[in-house]
């Protein structure tokens, strides 16, 4: 069985996974709320500390956590601090499928392996010692509730499920609107957790504004050509124009000769 408390990482992957569908809410985004999850705990074991909206190494001694401690030894190897963001922005490839291993190693989670279809395999996980997650769930309901500020390690979580969207999973629909206005007010009572929070929805808006970026141009080349194409067009209504006030003009000489020629002829 796992032991009585978890870390940040694997909280917010507990709140994240649907017992349902054995799959978890908001996957992508859920990426760079566990990368930013590490760095709370990094800070709350003392092993880093903001600097600015850096990150510095001030420990660089493990914690026996596998998984945090290769995060450690990574930001001991930039040698200076490092912005929030570019770190959480950075490759993450397999770290929810790390902790998911890891939750299903201590007992956390069972692993049930499926096809998609028939052919696609596929696996979810079902959550085993469900207490946990319920004792996770009351804590952020009774900071909610209460509006008590909570302990750190309660507040980073919360700051960080506001995060990477996981409100609307954990309070649905217009009942839970209120809940999930205060989920992001936790956002404050935690600098740390603050500072990770904002810097996971800073990767997330500037991958929309890249996006919106690309959009533009586009939609630019589409009015120029559009531009382009309407000049031969006027060009052609304008030689239109012309060869009709050509015809009119030669079907009033050709009348008027028709009127002389009687006259010439009598």
């Amino acid at each position: 069985m796992g032991r009585s408390r978890r870390t940040i990482p694997e909280e917010l992957l507990l709140l994240a996974l649907d017992p349902a569908t054995g799959t978890t809410a908001q996957p992508q985004s859920l990426d760079l709320g566990l990368a930013g999850a590490q760095l709370v705990e990094l800070a709350l074991a003392g092993r880093i500390a903001p600097d600015g909206d850096r990150i510095a190494v001030v420990l660089p001694r493990p914690t026996g956590d596998p998984t945090l401690d290769s995060a450690l030894e990574l930001l001991r190897r930039r040698g200076s601090p490092v912005r929030a963001v570019h770190w959480i922005g950075g490759p993450r490839l397999g770290l929810r499928q790390t902790y998911l291993t890891h939750l299903e190693r201590c007992g956390m989670v069972h692993a049930v392996e499926n096809q998609m279809c028939g052919v696609l395999p596929t696996t979810r996980y079902q959550a085993t010692e469900t207490a946990v997650s319920r004792q996770i769930r009351a804590r952020l309901d009774t900071a909610i509730r209460t509006g008590t500020p909570p302990d750190a390690r309660t507040a980073a979580l919360a700051a960080l499920a506001h995060a990477v969207g996981l409100g609307k999973h954990l309070y649905p629909g217009n009942e839970g609107r209120s809940s999930r206005s205060r989920l992001r007010d936790l956002i404050r009572h935690d600098p740390m957790g603050g500072l990770v929070a904002h810097a996971v929805m800073d990767v997330q808006n500037g991958v929309a504004g890249q996006a919106a970026a690309v959009r533009r141009p586009q939609q630019g080349t589409a009015r120029k050509t559009t531009g382009r194409a309407s000049a031969p067009a006027a060009a052609m209504a304008v030689v239109g124009q012309s060869q009709q006030i050509s015809g009119d003009q030669t079907r009033r000489r050709g009348v008027t000769r028709a009127a002389v020629r009687p006259s010439l002829s009598h």
